[in-house]
């Protein structure tokens, strides 16, 4: 074998190898970028990424958006200047709501993940609505509970921050949509 012929072979022969490395390497990176991905959504899903409030943020419950009015109730009513008793009754309305709906707050959250992911069969569904209806319904009983526990004149200030907390809310919502609206030059 001539020496130009073995230098072609042993160029050859490096840059398979390197070609082979660079592959080989790139596949590692694209699995490495996939778990970290896969490992991202599942974090969400479980409530550990992402902002910390909303539908997923923090503890496991029911938070945020549609579903935080008991969340918000509860804040506003540290704002009452309640009596020692009252606060008591009201937290023991509240954990029993809790421990009652754990179970059925969980299969939602599970026929939930099954929903966004496209795998939740009809009788899934049914029943998901089915959970929904009756975690709204017990929610609804363990708030009028806790107005029972109130004044008349607590529930009058209560409804009076309420309204406010509207008030408040349809501003923010309004900057919002004044602050996303494109804005056209006039010449």
């Amino acid at each position: 074998m001539s020496f130009k012929r073995k230098l072609i072979s042993a160029a050859t022969s490096a840059f398979a190898v390197v070609a082979f490395s660079i592959t080989f390497a790139s596949a590692q990176d694209t699995n490495t970028n996939q778990e970290n991905d896969s490992t991202q959504k599942q974090e969400m899903r479980e409530g550990r990424g992402g902002r910390g409030f909303g539908r997923r943020g923090g503890d496991k419950g029911m938070r945020g958006g549609r579903h935080g009015g008991d969340k918000m109730m509860l804040r506003a009513l540290g704002q009452l200047n309640l009596s020692d008793a009252q606060k008591q009754q009201i937290r023991g309305i509240s954990e029993t709501y809790k421990t009652s709906t754990q179970t059925q707050r969980e299969e939602l959250r599970s026929l939930g993940m099954k929903k966004r992911d496209g795998i939740i069969t009809a009788d899934e569904q049914t029943r998901f609505k089915e959970i929904r209806t009756q975690l709204k319904t017990s929610g609804e009983q363990m708030h009028n509970s806790v107005l029972a526990v109130l004044t008349a004149e607590k529930r009058a200030q209560l409804e009076q921050m309420k309204e406010e907390m509207k008030k408040r809310k349809m501003e923010r919502r309004q900057n919002r949509q004044n602050q996303t609206v494109p804005q056209t030059e006039v010449n």
